[in-house]
Order: C-alpha cells, then sequence, then structure tokens
C-alpha cells in the first residue's frame, strides 16, 4: 500500500510502511549507509506528515519483516494484547503523540497500555517527536525491577560498574570495581565484559565478582557479559551467576549473526531462575542492544535502524529483564555520525523501550573516530536524567581501556547524583552511607588519604596480600 502527502503542490508518494518509517526518520548516517534516507529535509518533512496521519492499527495489518520468516515478527504478532491496546487503537501517530503528552497519559494509563503497542507503533511516534518530547512522556513512565537493588524508582538514577580489563586480569578488575565503588557507582550491577569468552574465565570472573560482593556486603547484583551459551554452561557446573547477559537484535537473522535465537535464551532465563539466588518477583536477564547492529549483519530487511532497534525491545520484553540498555555511540559513526544524531538516538532508544515496559538505561557514550565529544555526552546524560532513564554505565576516567571507546566516568554519575538530585537504589544509598563512603546528605565524603575501613578489608583480595 502507498503512502502520499502534498507539500506546495509537490506530491511526495511512498510505496510502502518500510519506506514511509525510513523517510520519516531524523538524519543518520546508518540510513544513509543503506540507502534507506530521505532526500533531504523537505522530503523528510512529507514523509513525517503522512506518518502522522497513520492510523496506529496500520502496523497490526501490515507487517514489516513477515513473521513466516522472522521469529521475531511472530513473536511481536501472538504477543500483542488487542485489548490493552484498545483505548487508543482509533487514534493515528500523530493523535497518539498528542495523547502521550496529555495528562491522561499518567505512569497508570502507560503501564496498562505497554502489552498492547507493537515495537513498530513506538518507533513511528517517536520519529514526530521532538526531543523534548522523548523526555517528557519517558519521565511519566517508570519502570522498576529488583534483584538485590531496586532499579527504576522515580527521581533516582542507578549506575553500571563497569571494571574491564584488556587480559582480564583479577588484580585489575577488582582495583577497577573498587575504585567505581569509591565513587559510589555499581548498584544496577557490577559488570565484566571479558576480553575472551571462554568457560574457565567466565567461571572465573563470576567467581572473583561474587566475592568482592560477599566480603563487602554490597547490595548489588554481578554479571559476566560473556555469550548465553558460555554463561548455560557455567550455570551448569554451579557458578555463581546473578544475571545472564546477552546482546539482541530486532530480527531472526540479526540474532542468529549473535549466536543466540529466542529458544536459547528461555533456556538461559529458566536455568538463571532455577539457581534460586534471585529474590522471588526479581528478573534475572540483563540485554544490550544498539541502532545498527542489524545494517552491520545485513539483516535490517530494509527497514531503518530505529525501528530495527525497537523491535530489538520485543526480544527482551519477552524475558523480563532486569536491565536492558543501548550502547548508543559504541557501533560506529558509519550509524550515528556525530553527537546530535547520537544525542537523538540516545533519547529514542530510552523513549521506545519505556513505552514498551523496559527497564531501560543508556551507555552514553561514542567511538574514537566518531565526531562526537564529551559535552555531547554530558548533554545526553542530563537529557537522560530529566528523561527518568533506570541507568547509565561508568567506567575509569570515561575511558574503557578493553573496549576502546568512551563512556561516563564515575566522576559524572557523582554529577548526576550531586547536582541533577538522582540518588542511587535505595539499598545501595544505605550501604554507601554505612561503610563511610558519603554522607547523610548522599555526596562523597572528604577524601583523607584512607579507604573506608569496609572497602579497605577487600583489597586483602588482590594477589599479594594477606588473606
Amino acid at each position: 500500500m502507498a503512502y502520499a502527502t502534498t507539500i506546495e503542490g509537490t506530491r511526495f508518494t511512498f510505496p510502502d510502511l518500510r519506506r514511509l518509517l525510513a523517510k520519516a526518520t531524523p538524519e543518520r548516517s546508518g540510513d544513509q549507509l543503506a540507502g534507506l534516507c530521505a532526500d533531504g529535509p523537505v522530503e523528510r518533512l512529507a514523509a513525517q506528515i503522512a506518518l502522522a496521519d497513520l492510523p496506529l492499527k496500520t502496523f497490526l495489518a501490515e507487517e514489516l519483516i513477515p513473521s513466516e520468516e522472522d521469529e521475531v515478527s511472530d513473536l511481536i504478532a501472538r504477543r500483542h494484547d488487542a485489548a490493552a491496546f484498545a483505548p487508543v487503537s482509533c487514534l493515528t501517530v500523530g493523535a497518539f503523540r498528542e495523547w502521550l503528552l496529555s495528562p491522561a497519559a499518567d505512569a497508570r494509563a502507560l503501564a496498562a497500555l505497554a502489552p498492547g503497542l507493537t515495537p513498530e507503533m513506538v518507533a513511528a511516534v517517536s520519529k514526530i517527536c521532538r526531543l523534548q518530547d522523548l523526555v517528557a512522556v519517558a519521565a511519566k513512565r517508570p519502570v522498576v525491577t529488583r534483584f538485590r537493588s531496586t532499579i527504576g524508582l522515580p527521581g533516582r538514577l542507578a549506575t553500571r560498574n563497569q571494571p574491564n580489563h584488556p587480559t582480564d586480569s583479577s588484580e585489575g578488575i577488582l582495583i577497577s570495581a573498587l575504585d567505581g565503588l569509591l565513587m559510589g557507582s555499581g548498584d544496577a550491577v557490577i559488570g565484566v565484559n571479558p576480553a575472551t569468552d571462554s568457560l574457565p574465565d567466565y567461571i572465573r570472573i563470576v567467581e572473583l565478582l561474587e566475592t568482592l560482593r560477599l566480603r563487602l556486603d554490597v547490595p548489588t547484583q554481578h554479571c559476566c557479559l560473556g555469550h548465553v551459551t558460555v554463561a548455560i554452561e557455567a550455570m551448569a557446573k554451579g557458578a555463581p551467576v546473578d544475571l545472564v547477559f546477552q546482546s539482541v537484535a530486532g530480527s531472526q537473522k540479526a540474532n542468529a549473526g549473535f549466536g543466540v535465537d529466542l529458544a536459547v535464551l528461555r533456556e538461559a532465563s529458566e536455568a538463571a531462575r532455577a539457581l534460586g539466588r534471585c529474590p522471588a518477583g526479581g528478573q534475572v536477564m540483563y540485554f544490550e542492544t544498539g541502532q545498527g547492529s542489524a545494517l552491520s549483519a545485513d539483516a535490517h530487511w530494509g527497514v531503518d535502524q530505529q525501528t530495527m532497534e525497537a523491535r530489538a525491545y520485543a526480544v527482551a520484553r519477552e524475558f523480563d529483564p532486569l536491565l536492558v540498555n543501548t550502547v548508543v555511540g559504541f557501533i560506529g559513526p558509519e550509524y550515528l555520525y556525530n553527537g546530535k544524531q547520537i544525542i537523538r538516538a540516545g533519547l529514542e532508544d530510552h523513549f521506545c523501550g519505556k513505552l514498551l515496559g523496559l527497564p531501560m538505561g543508556v551507555d552514553v557514550c561514542y567511538t574514537n573516530h566518531a565526531d562526537a565529544d564529551g559535552e555531547d555526552m554530558d548533554a545526553l546524560l542530563t537529557l537522560l536524567c530529566a528523561a527518568g532513564v533506570n541507568f547509565v554505565i561508568t567506567v575509569p576516567g570515561a575511558d574503557d581501556v578493553m573496549l576502546n571507546y568512551q563512556s561516563l566516568s564515575h566522576h559524572d554519575a557523582v554529577f548526576a547524583r550531586e547536582t541533577l538530585g538522582r540518588p542511587p537504589a535505595p539499598e545501595f544509598e544505605a550501604w554507601l552511607r554505612d561503610v563511610r563512603i558519603t554522607d547523610a546528605q548522599g555526596r562523597l565524603t572528604s577524601a583523607t588519604g584512607e579507604l573506608p575501613p569496609a572497602l579497605a578489608a577487600a583489597t586483602r583480595l588482590l594477589p599479594g596480600r594477606a588473606a
């Protein structure tokens, strides 16, 4: 079915829904690389006008990727809740935007609506939103999850303490993790990206993080971000696995490129729950996504990268995760060229994930060959805090020495806590105060040249130290 609109006598026609969505997408280098973008701002505006007039129910009648050829599309169709969709079923995309910005769309209404929304619907409405809209709507939609700490409570910001090391050195990981804890980072998770993906290294890393957690009695959870199949093997051997991690994407072919499908993810989720480490009603999965992943795997089916990203959230939603984050600038300038595109994408991803009911975090980051810098990341962090992001990722000095990209620093989290008034998860906040890392007002205590007693004891875990 073709879609069209006329601007000052010029008629713009879009032959199908895929093309309409792609042409309506704000400019980004990934869609240019794929040959899907609008020819210029006038065609983009025409596509956005046509998209705004499109009934939401169109997305239920016209699939972007056929269900019979793609298990993600099949999942989206099977999980759609018609009763939940009913309150907005008569709206166009443009009217849906207006409803989202209205007082009627409060936290309760948005939570009830989530099962009735498809990824394509939320991607579509995001394309006609300005940044302010993306912030305002997401801020109304808290999504709370729990393990040992409670993530996503309104007015709070959690952090992932990311103690990566180029050789997976136990000492290097421990020192980096302690550095983050001393800056108040780690209430969402202490998560290590392993340099290798072997079973022995995976088990060693989770055992190391478990020892650190128990020695300090930190109310958080840990994760080795190895492949999900390695995690399954490790759990079978009795390794102390808290969270199971996996990168996911918006099509079956793209997920196959990651070496996973829905059955493998289901097996991992069930295995993690069977360990009994998570409290009743809590969550055990951690997913990571990023605009451009499907395109980079030649698995995008001619669909724009932002819509493919939103489809990845259908995969994540199926497994009730504790954490989901978009690594917004990590894949590179081929997909998000500069700071402006990264900022826009980060807010879009957060908006879409929250509307679909996901506990969204963002890795506020960029690669060293992108046209972006720390000031762009300052802006995105501040906007995300206003939008109610569940968590961000922090590393020492904003420079990940293993993955070779720029993320946030632990100091950036301190800025968010002390200047923007975003305290950590309540359990972690109490622990920081108890071990005297922060004072009664939640501010970092003055440097004395000595570690707080509880953390000083943890240095005995380092090689060559007394037990």
